[in-house]
């Protein structure tokens, strides 16, 4: 069964023909944006051992678009090689030969980056090392550790006519090198093998005031002789394989039953022994092991990348918790915690959220009111029910035990959990068997609809009347992220919203995808249609008509081709695009009013806001969904209204800020290159004034209302914070 490939099932028709003329492919739209991280590394405004982290999450986006999207084009091209992507006309195999195409600079691109900042920051005394330059007791040292601690607990492997060459694990490291027997001079060569086990540590830390070190790859390859004792050793080198990752209908349409979690597990167990699609190697092959790895990995040479710098680099977040402090504020970003909303008072959540709609602008204001919320409800004996739906958690969650909390004091607790949030499978697995545990109801949505909405609803009794506080935001419900993504979360207790929620988890509860609400806009059946209407009110109103939307990717040829009508109408459309953008801005004829910015910066823009005309009329809508066909027909997303005046303003004032950013925006070309603003004489790095402002912002005054308990409530919890 040929896999659902999101946003490649369409066909190109005669009558799709001319979207060809404004559009870009996906694939290398992507490649482009992770050129912009690696943007950050060279960056020399960026501090050294961030620039770092930016090498590192380059690497780790190239290492998922390779499991998912390049495999998933691979599996396309032995299934239906003949279908053509709606925006760029290519057929898959067309498609793989850019990509491989575009992906080889960018390699030496990162390892030029990796290789400069390591130079720098070398006066501060953080130092990886090869064998060769350690100092003579450094070497003894390492040498005394790798027979100690590391040579016991090695797996090494020959391959000959009896040996058959071994399953090689997903994105581990293997050490390799040519062998022949020391006492048998004719005899013939083989290959020896060395898996670096998952449970030792990437790198050796050398003794010493400074943070030298060395991979542990180098560790082993420097003592191959002891791993191989009786063989001659040649040519050592280290590799690694990525598989493909992507997970056909069969395997993510499972049957929504008491087995779903068994059948989760077999998912990831079956993903670490998928096809091949990339090899990296540390060392120039000679052409008959290419040929050797090229066959028993059934590759083609150009999936071969030769890579000068670690395979694996999430050491390199560990060396910041090893700086003095002193040595922090030279290297990292001035550190910054999430502030307290000004919005928000001391005292109790529920309450404030009963008399006015509550904004929460992440990471620059702190996650803590919902949680607190959250935390009220589990206790408050006025509280019914708590529903939510969770796509990703944090490994060690807050939220969980508030949860599991409220269900042990006899809240009816549903929680909707996502099991199939990609790479996520095990926590969620491991979170979802913690609830229900705990009394908890679990359930997993849909057969072939993924439920990535965020969306929390609490039902209280006041007076004998049933009432809601409803909670929607663009983000996880994720302690960590919420400190690293930007997301708005916005909390509510309008009646007719609330109303939306309970329907929305009634039908969530009953397998119902076809449900209507007032307010609340839902895919897949709702937020397409209702978007594409509120564009077309803009296209109504000519030049006088405005739109502004962001999101972190644009691809569905749908929203794609009625952009280009408002362009054409005259509506001035703005995109703040993060990621994958496939419509180009400014094509004479077609979208000559649209322009598109990317912002990338510190942390990772995530926020999803979609705002239609201006006054009075502005319709704003925030939601977890993006404009991919994915998102708008294979998931069930969530958007929302903002219907408070002064939270239509906090909306607007971000996207003006964000359009004015000229220090971290990239605006996108309509030849699919991105070009730094000009410079100005006022700069501005929107997400540095975000976190100026929280700082800095106000407290609003104390409610009237609030009673002398409350307040002394408050005022006590702020002492013992």
């Amino acid at each position: 069964m040929v896999k659902y490939k999101e946003d490649q099932e369409r066909e190109v028709t005669d009558m799709d023909k001319e979207i060809l003329n404004y559009t870009q492919n996906r694939e290398l739209s992507w490649l482009r944006f992770n050129k912009r991280v690696l943007e950050e590394a060279q960056d020399t405004s960026v501090p050294l051992l961030e620039r770092m982290k930016f090498v590192a999450i380059f690497s780790s986006n190239l290492d998922e678009f390779f499991m998912i999207r390049v495999g998933s084009l691979f599996d396309m091209a032995h299934t239906d090689a003949n279908r053509r992507d709606s925006r760029s006309g290519m057929t898959p195999k067309e498609q793989l030969d850019k990509i491989f195409e575009a992906a080889a600079p960018l390699y030496k691109e990162r390892d030029k980056a990796y290789a400069d900042i390591k130079k720098q920051l070398s006066p501060y005394g953080i130092c990886g090392m090869n064998f060769k330059e350690l100092e003579q007791n450094e070497k003894k040292y390492v040498k005394k550790y790798f027979k100690d601690q590391i040579l016991p607990v090695l797996s090494p492997q020959i391959v000959d006519a009896n040996h058959p060459f071994p399953h090689l694990l997903n994105k581990e490291v293997y050490v390799t090198a040519n062998l022949k027997f020391k006492e048998k001079s004719n005899s013939k060569s083989m290959m020896g093998l060395v898996p670096i086990p998952q449970f030792v540590s990437d790198v050796l830390y050398l003794p010493g005031h400074d943070i030298r070190y060395i991979r542990m790859e180098k560790v082993i390859m420097e003592h191959l002789d002891l791993v191989f004792s009786k063989y001659e050793v040649s040519d050592a080198n280290y590799i690694c394989v990525t598989r493909n990752a992507d997970i056909a209908p069969d395997d993510e349409a499972l049957e929504v039953s008491d087995d779903f979690r068994y059948l989760m597990k077999e998912t990831l167990h079956k993903r670490r022994r998928m096809a091949v699609v990339r090899l990296e190697i540390a060392e120039k092959l000679k052409p008959d092991m290419e040929a050797y790895f090229c066959e028993k990995f059934n590759i083609e040479p150009h999936q071969i990348f030769r890579t000068k710098i670690p395979m694996k680099l999430a050491f390199i977040f560990a060396i910041s918790d090893k700086l003095p402090e002193s040595m922090k504020r030279s290297l990292t970003y001035h550190p910054f915690t999430p502030q307290n909303s000004a919005h928000v008072q001391d005292g109790g959540m529920m309450r404030q959220v009963k008399k006015k709609d509550i904004l929460l602008f992440y990471p620059y204001e702190s996650m803590n009111p919902f949680l607190k919320m959250i935390k009220e409800a589990s206790v408050d004996p006025n509280v019914m029910t708590i529903k939510i739906t969770i796509y990703r958690l944090a490994k060690k969650a807050r939220l969980v035990e508030y949860l599991c909390a409220a269900a042990e004091n006899g809240k009816d607790v549903t929680v909707l959990i996502e099991l199939r949030a990609r790479f996520d499978e095990q926590n969620n697995i491991d979170w979802s068997e913690r609830m229900e545990e705990a009394g908890c109801r679990v359930i997993y949505g849909f057969e072939s609809y993924k439920v990535h909405s965020k969306i929390c609803l609490i039902t209280y009794r006041s007076r004998n009347e049933i009432q809601y506080i409803t909670q929607i935001g663009s983000g996880n419900y994720n302690e960590k992220t919420a400190a690293m993504y930007t997301d708005l979360s916005l909390m509510t207790a309008n009646p007719a919203i609330g109303k939306d929620a309970v329907e929305f988890f009634k039908n969530m509860s009953i397998g119902n995808l076809d449900g209507t609400y007032e307010h609340l806009i839902v895919a897949p059946t709702s937020l397409k249609q209702k978007v594409l209407y509120l564009i077309d009110e803009e296209i109504r109103k000519g030049s006088g008509g405005r739109i502004i939307m962001k999101m972190n990717s644009l691809t569905d040829v749908d929203y794609i081709s009625k952009i280009c009508e408002a362009s054409r109408a005259g509506v001035r459309v703005d995109l703040i695009v993060r990621g994958i953008c496939c419509i180009l801005p400014g094509v004479p004829g077609y979208t000559e009013n649209v322009r598109v910015m990317s912002i990338v910066g510190r942390y990772l823009e995530h926020a999803r806001i979609f705002s239609f005309g201006t006054g009075a009329s502005q319709k704003i809508y925030i939601g977890s969904a993006d404009m991919m066909t994915r998102n708008t027909e294979k998931r069930v997303e969530v958007a929302c209204p903002i219907l408070d005046d002064n939270i239509r303003r906090q909306i607007n004032h971000y996207l003006k800020v964000m359009l004015s950013d000229n220090v971290k925006a990239r605006v996108l070309q309509s030849d699919g290159s991105y070009v730094r603003k000009k410079a100005a004489d006022s700069q501005v790095d929107s997400q540095a004034a975000f976190m100026e402002e929280a700082i800095h912002a106000k407290r609003e005054e104390p409610d009237k209302d609030r009673t002398i308990s409350e307040w002394i409530k408050g005022f006590l919890e702020n002492i013992r914070k």
